[in-house]
């Protein structure tokens, strides 16, 4: 695996830290901005929202711009947009700061994606979307509960300037130890690229990986409140829940990347099935802390133990348009990451409670395995259709005949 790639995944700590942190932070950002828990929970939405159009958007704006030289001034938009929402006076500010860092996040994902999937083998995809993924796992695991702790005792700002700093290392990561990636020799063309999109295949795997995604993140953006109101655990306990579900998400993530290579759709399978259960028992056990606990490391296996599969699948079903693979799978985990949370506080907003987002989660998990059916009967029938051909005689020509 090239170094450059462990660079991105290192990239990706910063970023995955702040798409997340606010779930750790929601009560202080209310109490701060005045307003409610869902509303607060919108600027999760934002970020979400951001990413959906960022991807496509600023893949196609940039590419055919050199891919290192567009990694750098994303990155540093993204850091000045932490800077933007630390310094926020209003709630109207820090989501317009969500929209823009997300915008910048969506770019890097998409480019940094297109090139660690051009330096290895297709046999290693997955194991280089895990890479880039374990970044993310380990912003759970370290950089969201961080940012729950840095938020109960130094205020939520705090958190907005830690990753800030953060994306500055990434970007001196990135300026010194990415090497200059040079463009094709033949040049992109957007109606070449936009082709993809003629393929249900590729529709099908955007609507399977933006509800499986949206399943998890419809329960996780509110499990602060969850654990303290719910469950009655102290608010001390939710970094050490946060960071229990990011060591699960960098255990899936490990465990997916070296599996779903050579088994891409019994992980994707296996897997949204076990967040389907995780989140049922969610919801029936909300009250019993140690249930929930236990859940939360669960449900973080479940869901990052798919994603090396979901973004593997996508660029094997787009492969002719890798910089907009990259970015239609970015946009599709947001629609799932918008989606979800807005499922979530509507179903608060009705008077369900925090437990019931949990069985919002499940079933928009059980509409991901029906999708997933679907795209593995017509893959099925599209090898079934190849071997024949292959079987099949050359015709012979015309002089040959006796």
């Amino acid at each position: 695996m090239p170094l450059a790639v462990y660079i991105l995944g290192l990239s990706v700590f910063a970023l995955g830290t702040s798409e997340f942190m606010l779930s750790g932070l929601l009560p202080p950002i209310a109490d701060d901005m005045d307003v409610s828990i869902p509303q607060a929970g919108l600027l999760i939405s934002a970020f979400a929202i951001g990413m959906v159009v960022g991807a496509p958007l600023l893949a196609v704006a940039t590419l055919r711009l050199p891919r290192k030289t567009t990694l750098v001034a994303l990155i540093s938009v993204f850091g000045l947009g932490q800077v933007a929402g630390a310094l926020a006076t209003s709630y109207e500010v820090l989501f317009v700061s969500r929209v823009v860092s997300a915008l910048a996040c969506a770019g890097f994902w998409a480019v940094g994606a297109a090139v660690a999937i051009a330096m290895v083998p297709k046999t290693a995809r997955a194991r280089a979307m895990a890479v880039m993924i374990g970044g993310l796992s380990i912003a759970n695991v370290l950089g969201v509960p961080a940012g729950a702790f840095l938020g109960e005792h130094l205020g939520w700002r705090s958190a907005f300037w830690a990753v800030g700093a953060a994306s500055a290392v990434a970007l001196v990561g990135v300026v010194t130890l990415i090497p200059r990636i040079p463009l094709p020799e033949q040049r992109a063309q957007l109606k070449g690229e936009l082709a993809i999109y003629r393929d249900r295949q590729v529709w099908l795997s955007v609507a399977l990986t933006a509800l499986a995604a949206g399943g998890v993140f419809c329960a996780f953006s509110y499990l602060a409140p969850l654990l303290t109101d719910v469950a009655d655990l102290a608010d001390g306990w939710v970094p050490t829940v946060l960071a229990l579900f990011g060591l699960g998400a960098l255990i899936g993530t490990t465990i997916g990347g070296r599996v779903a290579d050579a088994h891409l759709f019994g992980v994707l399978l296996s897997g949204i099935a076990a967040s389907t259960v995780f989140l049922a028992a969610l919801a029936l056990f909300a009250s019993s802390p140690a249930v929930v606990i236990a859940l939360s490391l669960l449900l973080g296996v479940s869901a990052f133990y798919t994603a090396p599969a979901l973004n593997a699948r996508m660029f094997n079903v787009a492969g002719a348009a890798p910089t907009l693979a990259g970015a239609t799978t970015t946009a599709a985990f947001n629609l799932g990451n918008t989606g979800g949370p807005w499922l979530g506080g509507t179903v608060i907003d009705a008077g369900l409670g925090y437990a019931a987002t949990a069985w919002a989660g499940a079933a928009m998990t059980l509409a991901a395995m029906v999708f997933v059916a679907v795209s593995l009967r017509l893959h099925s029938r599209s090898r079934i259709v190849m071997g024949t051909m292959a079987a099949e005689p050359a015709p012979v020509e015309s002089s040959q005949r006796v």
